[in-house]
């Protein structure tokens, strides 16, 4: 955008438009630089139960490991069930259920969607054998093909698991190759926000569906989880200079601050709850909640960034005056 294009008349008096604490921003009379994203709450809503799906693998493959029936089986069937929810909201937003199976069509490593395509693949398998292995009545299991469904249970369960990381993540990284500036802004410190949010959610899952004695790991993952979550998300309020703005105002600030304080509390809760089912069902749903209303704050802070022309322009001047390219 040239200098000459960039002057904007406030009211009709030709000064430059400016507000307090902005730095030399200019825009052409004030009008939006971006379209404002499409999506609806189909988006946010299939961010947060494919990053409990995510958790609740890795959960389910520490609990088989170390031999804790119940917390397994919670786990197991809490991935399905979120991996499920996910797709079908990725699906009813795309409008077409072809449209997913079009992308499978192509690998291309430079395409964040593509990528998460590929990484839905390899997970979804190893997750569906694992559940089943779980729904099977016992006298199926007894027989040739329950046995081989048991007998592949744990090898598709840890292979489910190695791909979690990358299912809690690659949300992030999709948000922030898109142009909305609360996103891209934000593509250093997301990855860690979606990951610790959704690790809260899949121990506050944990602690919610399984009973106090063979909960521990869920309460220590939701702790480590809601702790990553609340560091890296103040970091969005905080060190993206100007663009912070989007995260600290309007729907945006109050359904994280609500997410906060659920997630703070859900993390202090999962430490004291001790033998409290109670406590431990209280402090699971406060986590559950919390991650979802920081994927839906996130997203309205993205929506909101794209409306005000002068969290594109000042980055961008910001980004030209110390020689980088845009």
């Amino acid at each position: 955008m040239s200098r000459s294009l960039g002057r904007v008349a406030a009211g009709d008096t030709g000064r430059e438009q400016r507000s307090p604490g902005e730095e030399d921003f200019r825009s052409y009379y004030g009008r939006r630089v971006l379209k404002e994203p499409v999506w609806e709450w189909l988006v946010p809503a299939y961010l947060f139960a494919g990053g409990l799906s995510a958790a609740c693998a890795e959960l389910a493959a520490g609990a088989d490991l170390t031999r804790r029936p119940r917390l397994r089986k919670a786990a197991r069937l809490g991935a399905l069930g979120g991996l499920a929810t996910s797709m079908y909201f990725l699906i009813a937003d795309l409008g077409r259920p072809e449209r997913f199976h079009h992308m499978l069509r192509v690998a291309k490593p430079s395409s964040p969607m593509s990528v998460g395509t590929w990484i839905l693949v390899a997970y979804g398998p190893g997750v569906g054998v694992a559940a089943a292995a779980e729904l099977l009545p016992a006298r199926l299991r007894r027989r040739w093909p329950g046995k081989l469904i048991g007998a592949l249970a744990r090898p598709a369960g840890l292979a489910s698991a190695a791909v979690a990381p990358g299912v809690a993540s690659y949300t992030a990284v999709l948000l922030s190759h898109t142009a909305v500036p609360a996103w891209n802004e934000a593509r250093d410190r997301l990855p860690f926000v979606f990951t610790g949010s959704a690790a809260a959610a899949g121990g506050g899952f944990g602690m919610v569906c399984t009973p106090v004695d063979e909960a521990e790991p869920a309460r220590k993952l939701a702790a480590v989880g809601a702790v990553t979550e609340l560091v890296t998300s103040r970091q969005l309020d905080e060190r993206l200079g100007v663009v912070s703005e989007a995260y600290r105002t309007g729907k945006a600030h109050r359904l994280r601050q609500w997410s906060e304080y659920l997630t703070a509390g859900g993390a202090l809760g999962s430490l004291l709850a001790g033998r409290s089912r109670a406590a431990a069902v209280t402090s699971g749903l406060a986590l559950l909640a919390g991650s979802a209303l920081q994927r839906f704050g996130i997203f309205e802070a993205g929506v909101q960034s794209t409306k005000d022309p002068k969290y594109v322009v000042v980055p961008q001047r910001r980004r030209v005056d110390r020689g980088e390219q845009a």
